[in-house]
């Protein structure tokens, strides 16, 4: 609940420090001395928006504070620990800071951490809903009758399963929708690719094969000249009859080696010689062996040419080399199976997005029934807070029609309609079509007050939503709001006496000038003060003792 308000330099606010307790706290004050300058500098600490002209005249910036006191495990603490901003030396507090400067420059802090305006708002919820003065024109509203309906149902969980399955078939519509715009070019594609990785399975280049291939066709295309080359080493090596190289070195062997007696330092001559030699016949061995294995194969020269030319011509068809043919024939097979498999995935898109369909509307079913249960319950709640507030031939009904064919939304396919009627013999019909002003006005109040109860929200702030109520029927407005602070905080700025009353605290709002500067304050009253208050209130600026009596009474039957 909201323990404490910081106020400084915000609209007609110099400093203003206020304690808040639990129950019913109720604001009164004198018509433009600035009631809701409350509800405003606390709506500025929940994420409204920041707006530099609500600074004070003559101040550089404005400043707002709200001290919360949380509910253990309740929603708002489970979001502070969840973002991190929880205060570790006071667990159960939350305390929010707001501040505009002159330049419309806004900053913010939750427990002395800086955050964005989003988390504020993400927060704030969880600690306080206010009610608006002028809450009974959105009653009118379709959006935010289903809105009432579901948050006085409290199903939240059925909320999200009809959300996340109505994004589930719509992102299903949504990927077949575009799957057949790019159907036409990708069976153009395919139909493309399957002629290119037919032409290159019939051809079936393997990795490597062309370099293989430019190698064999280039020895069989030289083999004459590589016999006939490779037979003339043979014989200038060691077969020619005439200085062949294996008997000169041979030769110069003999010759060097009868030296050695002479100078021993020919010896490592003589050794690389004779090493010589050795190679030299092994060199002649196999340059003979590789003569004698040369053979003229027409037919397989034939072959490679045409395989080397076919290469070639892919290669130049696809714009690449020839040695990247098996690579390119993997990258296209690999692209027609994807192609294929996009095909049979649009083939089974119509099973998908009808079993998408189907979960939809099970899921809004389920949440149209609920819905139904709580309005049943709801109308019979406001059905009789209507009696109690002067409408005593009043009837409230939550209709709720479920069009199972309607046109799926992330809220269901539900048209929930408020109806009334209010005399007798009168049938229902839409509530923005029946109730005068007044009476939207007290069946608002109904619908806020109960609808609250059912909040898990821990502070309720309500800004003159008794406008158009009074005697009788303020009494009962008065004894509902006490009633909801039984379980609620409830903050309530209001111009009636018989509501005030019914406060378990109330605080005064004035406002005071020296001609120049306007200044406000809001002060506590104690039981002689909200005597005199209610007395005001009752009578006007005449304050008598008739009234007195009467506030004392309020005060005395308040319960």
């Amino acid at each position: 609940m909201l323990v404490h308000l910081h106020v400084r330099n915000f609209a007609v606010v110099r400093q203003l420090d206020v304690d808040f307790k639990q129950g019913m706290t109720a604001i009164t004050g004198e018509t433009g001395a600035g009631k809701s300058i409350a509800l405003d500098a606390l709506g500025l600490c929940l994420g409204d928006r920041a707006d530099s002209d609500t600074i004070r005249p003559g101040a550089e910036k404005a400043e707002v504070i709200a001290s919360f006191q949380l509910v253990t495990a309740g929603p708002a603490d489970a979001w502070l620990k969840d973002q991190e901003l929880s205060d570790e030396a006071e667990p159960d507090h939350c305390v929010l800071r707001r501040v505009i400067t002159r330049e419309g420059r806004s900053k913010a802090w939750i427990n002395g951490c800086p955050v964005n305006v989003t988390q504020l708002k993400q927060l704030a919820p969880l600690l306080v809903n206010i009610h608006g003065q002028h809450e009974h024109q959105l009653l009118t509203k379709p959006e935010h009758q289903l809105e009432l309906l579901d948050a006085y149902a409290r199903h939240t969980d059925l909320l999200t399963e009809v959300s996340d399955a109505y994004r589930q078939w719509y992102s299903l519509r949504k990927e077949q929708k575009q799957a057949l715009q790019q159907q036409e070019e990708r069976q153009a594609r395919a139909q493309l690719i399957r002629y290119q990785v037919e032409e290159l399975d019939q051809f079936a280049l393997q990795e490597g094969e062309y370099e293989e291939l430019e190698q064999l066709h280039k020895k069989l295309s030289n083999s004459s000249a590589l016999q006939e080359d490779s037979q003339f080493a043979v014989n200038a090596l060691f077969e020619g009859e005439h200085n062949n190289a294996y008997g000169l070195v041979q030769a110069a062997v003999q010759r060097l080696e009868q030296q050695l007696d002479n100078d021993p330092e020919l010896e490592p001559a003589v050794k690389m010689l004779r090493e010589a030699s050795v190679q030299i016949e092994e060199a002649a061995r196999e340059l003979r062996h590789y003569s004698d294995a040369i053979e003229l194969d027409e037919a397989e020269l034939v072959n490679a040419e045409k395989r080397v030319t076919q290469a070639v011509q892919l290669a130049r068809k696809h714009h690449i080399e020839p040695t990247a043919l098996p690579s390119l024939h993997q990258q296209l097979t690999n692209e027609l199976k994807e192609l294929d498999a996009a095909a049979d995935a649009l083939a089974n898109s119509d099973e998908a997005v009808q079993g998408a369909a189907k979960q939809y509307r099970k899921c809004a079913a389920k949440l149209s029934t609920q819905r139904q249960k709580a309005a049943q319950e709801l109308s019979e709640q406001i059905s009789h807070s209507m009696r109690e507030l002067n409408m005593p031939h009043g009837r409230f009904v939550i209709a709720v029609d479920h069009q199972a064919e309607a046109p799926a939304t992330r809220l269901g396919t539900d048209n929930v309609q408020f109806q009334v009627t209010t005399n007798p013999g009168q049938p229902l019909q839409s509530l923005a079509r029946v109730a005068s002003g007044g009476e939207l006005s007290r069946i608002s109040l109904a619908v806020q007050v109960i609808a609250a109860a059912q909040m898990t929200t821990p502070t309720l702030m309500f800004d003159e939503v008794d406008v158009g109520v009074s005697g009788a029927t303020a009494a009962t407005v008065g004894k509902l709001l006490r009633q909801l602070g039984q379980q609620n905080q409830v903050i309530c700025v209001t111009h009636l006496p018989q509501v005030a009353a019914q406060a378990h605290q109330q605080l005064r709002v004035d406002k005071t000038t020296d001609g120049e500067h306007t200044e406000t304050q809001m002060v506590t009253l104690d039981h002689d003060n909200r005597v005199i208050e209610l007395a005001r209130l009752l009578g006007g600026d005449r304050i008598t003792d008739t009234t007195k009596a009467n506030a004392k009474e309020l005060l005395a039957n308040a319960s």
